[in-house]
């Protein structure tokens, strides 16, 4: 795997900032083209949902294994076997939600096979139809020389995406996620139930980056951040927390 290239993308932390994409006449150009991989999952509908209310975004293609029961002018969904998956419509810009636990994939190899091998499978799908950004859901510890292999893996990850020929990568490093899974029809992480609860009764005193954040609040920062970041921007879940409300 070729290294973290030092240049275009070069890293930013950064906040979220606001997004102005306007025509001469300050009404939003309705151009952009996206698809959403993990539409069906937590970040991924709720970026699905984001983008449609984009008056920017003249087509949103979500990636799904099912039925999104959901319905919008702008939205086409595809049901697709990710790892049958060669060809993507034109679009400009790809947000890769696609993600999985071990103990719900089964095993180590199964787990990487979605989070490493099928998110950079369409990375280079979309690059192939057109797309020049990316925003991506990582984790909170992503590092490709991290002990922890949930960790490496998404580091190994974010790296290889990093040395993909893009104008600009969106990475968000969310902690422990919140939201309704059960309303999604999934089956209630562990870890992010137990730590919710945790954050519910102790959140002032726990350190802002291991606060639990809403599934709303990443994607947010992802559309806000991917259709003006130049290089590699890298979104920390403290500078996420309240983007869906700013």
């Amino acid at each position: 795997m070729r290294a973290r290239p030092s240049a275009p993308c070069c890293i930013t932390k950064t906040s979220v900032a606001s997004v102005s994409i306007s025509s001469s006449l300050g009404k939003p150009l309705a151009t952009r083209r996206v698809a959403v991989a993990g539409a069906s999952g937590l970040v991924g509908r709720c970026l699905v949902e984001r983008l449609c209310a984009d008056d920017s975004v003249v087509e949103v293609h979500a990636l799904a294994r099912r039925e999104l029961n959901l319905s919008h002018s702008k939205l086409h969904t595809h049901i697709v076997d990710y790892s049958l998956l060669s060809t993507l419509p034109s679009i400009d810009e790809v947000y890769l939600a696609l993600g999985t636990t071990i103990k719900i994939a089964g095993s180590q190899a199964a787990f990487r096979k979605v989070d490493y091998d099928l998110n950079l499978a369409i990375a280079n799908a979309a690059l192939a139809a057109g797309a020049s950004r990316a925003g991506l859901v990582s984790a909170l510890g992503a590092n490709a020389r991290s002990a922890v292999f949930y960790n490496r893996v998404k580091g190994e990850l974010e790296d290889a995406l990093a040395a993909l020929p893009l104008t600009a990568l969106v990475i968000a490093r969310p902690s422990l996620l919140r939201g309704d899974r059960h309303a999604l029809g999934q089956p209630q992480r562990r870890g992010e139930a137990t730590w919710t609860r945790i954050d519910a009764l102790l959140r002032p005193v726990i350190p802002r980056r291991l606060r639990a954040i809403s599934a709303a609040d990443v994607a947010a920062a992802l559309v806000t951040s991917v259709p003006v970041a130049q290089g590699l921007t890298v979104l920390e879940s403290t500078a996420m927390q309240g983007a869906d409300s700013s």
